[in-house]
């Protein structure tokens, strides 16, 4: 994730505390979910505040981290659901199909005939690969395309959009007789 064209990209997100001792519940938005601890110091949203992670463990699907300077639940608590950025430099470059999620957010989107069918408003992963979250140029309530080659085609970030090729369901889901 990215905010909007910043040069700092979200890493993480606390959640819940974890026990009494400060360690909070982590989840890392990294192509490889551990090295969220090779980063050094995480800065808030804001930029007021950095953290750095002095330990990590997996814990199901997240990890429950201590944080420097986060010593009780109170603390913990504190920060719950903040967002954690480093800076873009520090992932280098990205390959031809690489992509950081938040540089598809905003992105228009259109079908192979040209039709502009809406913008990306998140690309999420619930488990099981991620989607793109469309919201409809019609203000209908958004809906999630698989991001795949076979899916999402095209992708152009110079050019802010991407052509999609929604499976038949998705394109047949006209209101019915």
């Amino acid at each position: 994730m990215m905010t909007g064209a910043s040069s700092r990209v979200c890493v993480a997100q606390i959640g819940a505390a974890h026990g009494i001792r400060g360690e909070v519940r982590l989840r890392s938005f990294t192509g490889e979910p551990e090295a969220i601890k090779r980063y050094g110091a995480l800065e808030t949203e804001d930029g007021k505040r950095s953290l750095e992670i002095v330990s990590l463990r997996p814990q199901k699907d997240m990890f429950v981290a201590r944080l420097k300077g986060v010593d009780d639940r109170n603390a913990a608590e504190a920060l719950r659901n903040t967002r954690l950025y480093v800076s873009r430099e520090r992932f280098g470059k990205t390959e031809e199909d690489e992509f950081f999620h938040a540089d598809l957010i905003g992105l228009d989107v259109f079908d192979r005939g040209g039709t502009k069918l809406g913008s990306i408003a998140a690309v999420e992963n619930f488990g099981a690969g991620d989607l793109i979250e469309i919201a409809p140029v019609s203000g209908d309530p958004t809906y999630y395309l698989p991001f795949t080659k076979r899916a999402v085609p095209e992708i152009d970030i110079a050019g802010k959009r991407v052509v999609v090729d929604p499976p038949s369901e998705i394109e047949g889901d006209e209101e019915e007789a």
